[in-house]
C-alpha cells in the first residue's frame, strides 16, 4: 500500500465507483457499494484493497492473496481464490492504473512566487502558477496557467511553458518550447549545446547549435535525461512521447507521437523516429537514421541501419527479433558443447 507520509489519498471508494473509473461491469451480485480503501499489490493487499494481476508469471501469488477484489482478464477470473471479488478487465494493469490515481490524486499545488526564488520582471507567469524556492525564471520566459517550477529549477531566457507545465526541482530548461502538460522530472537537462564540432588536429571546431528543442503537448522527460538543442534544425519530441530517466537524445533528433524511449537509451544527432517508437533500454542508435512508425528496438541493441514500420530488432548491430534469437540459440548450443580438452568425465 501506499506510504501516506508521501502520496495522497483522497478516501475510501465505493466498489460502484470503482467500476466506473476503471471502465469495467461489475459481476453479478456484487454489492456496488461496498467500500474499498486502497490499491496495493498481490502480496501486501487485505480485504479492504483492490489489487491486479496481468501476468500469469504471478498466479501463485494471485492463490495466496487477501485482496478484497482484483482486476483480472475474464479468462483468468476462475483463479481468483474465495474471498477475494473478480473484477474482469481486458486490460487489467490499465484499469488498476485508473483507479490507484483516484485513490492517489497528484497534490494541489500553491500557486505563486517562493520568496527565495528569482523572477526577472520581463518574464511572463500564467494565472496560478508556482515557483518553488530558490528556481530562477529569466527574462523573456513565458509561462502558462498552473505551470509549477520545482525548487533549484532553471527557465532559461525566452522558454516557452504551456499551461500545466510541470518542472522539476534542479531542472534547466534553455532554448525549448514546451508543449502543455508536459512533465520534466528532476535533473533534466533541455536545450544545452549539442556535441557538434570539425575534428581539426590543431584543435577543434565548434560548430554552433542554432537549433531549439521543441517538445510537445503531454510529454514525459525523465529524471536526468538530456535532450540537445538542434545545430542547424531543431530537436523535436512528438506529443505523448515518454522518455525515461537517463537517455540521450543528441541534436536535430526528431521523435515521433507517442514514442516510448526507456532508461540509458542514446539516440545520435539527426536521428528520426516515426509514431509510437519503442526503445528498450540501454539500446544506441547511431545518427542519421530513420526508424518507421510503430518500430521496436530490444534493450541493449546497437542500431546502424533504417529500421521500416512495425519492424522489431535487437542484437548489436541490431537485425530482425526473429534472426536475433535464432543466433542467441545457437550461441548457446555451441557455448554448451564439450570439446575433447574439455571432457571433464573421470580416465
Amino acid at each position: 500500500m501506499a506510504d501516506r507520509r508521501f502520496h495522497r489519498h483522497s478516501g475510501a471508494l465505493a466498489l460502484g465507483e470503482i467500476a466506473r473509473i476503471a471502465e469495467i461491469e461489475l459481476p453479478a451480485g456484487a454489492d456496488a457499494g461496498r467500500s474499498f480503501d486502497d490499491v496495493a499489490g498481490l502480496d501486501d493487499a487485505g480485504p479492504s484493497n483492490v489489487t491486479f494481476l496481468d501476468n500469469r508469471k504471478y498466479l501463485k501469488a494471485l492463490a495466496a492473496t487477501k485482496a478484497g477484489a482484483c482486476f483480472i482478464h475474464p479468462s483468468l477470473a476462475g483463479r481468483v481464490p474465495a474471498g477475494c471479488l473478480a473484477l474482469g478487465a481486458k486490460n487489467a494493469y490499465r484499469a488498476y492504473a485508473r483507479v490507484a490515481a483516484a485513490f492517489h490524486p497528484p497534490a494541489v499545488p500553491v500557486s505563486g512566487v517562493h520568496p527565495t526564488a528569482f523572477v526577472d520582471p520581463a518574464a511572463v507567469l500564467g494565472a496560478g502558477a508556482s515557483i518553488g524556492p530558490n528556481a530562477t525564471v529569466l527574462a523573456g520566459a513565458r509561462l502558462g496557467a498552473g505551470v509549477r517550477i520545482g525548487p533549484n529549477a532553471v527557465v532559461g531566457e525566452n522558454v516557452e511553458l504551456g499551461d500545466a507545465c510541470v518542472v522539476g526541482a534542479g531542472a534547466s530548461i534553455s532554448h525549448a518550447v514546451v508543449g502543455a502538460r508536459t512533465v520534466v522530472y528532476p535533473g533534466a537537462r533541455i536545450g544545452q549545446d549539442g556535441f557538434g564540432f570539425v575534428p581539426d588536429p590543431a584543435g577543434h571546431v565548434k560548430v554552433p547549435q542554432l537549433g531549439i528543442v521543441r517538445i510537445g503537448t503531454d510529454c514525459e522527460i525523465g529524471a536526468n535525461a538530456c535532450i540537445d538543442r538542434g545545430s542547424a534544425s531543431d530537436t523535436v519530441v512528438g506529443d505523448g512521447t515518454w522518455i525515461d530517466n537517463l537517455v540521450q537524445i543528441g541534436h536535430n533528433v526528431k521523435l515521433g507521437r507517442g514514442c516510448v524511449i526507456v532508461a540509458q537509451v542514446g539516440i545520435s544527432g539527426s536521428t528520426e523516429f516515426g509514431a509510437m517508437v519503442m526503445a528498450g533500454g540501454q539500446a544506441g542508435i547511431s545518427g542519421h537514421l530513420h526508424v518507421g512508425d510503430g518500430a521496436r528496438i530490444i534493450a541493449q541493441s546497437g542500431v546502424h541501419r533504417d529500421i521500416g514500420p512495425g519492424e522489431i530488432v535487437g542484437g548489436s548491430p541490431a537485425v530482425p527479433a526473429m534472426e536475433y534469437r535464432r543466433q542467441a540459440a545457437a550461441l548457446r548450443r555451441l557455448a554448451q558443447r564439450k570439446g575433447p580438452e574439455e571432457d571433464e568425465s573421470e580416465p
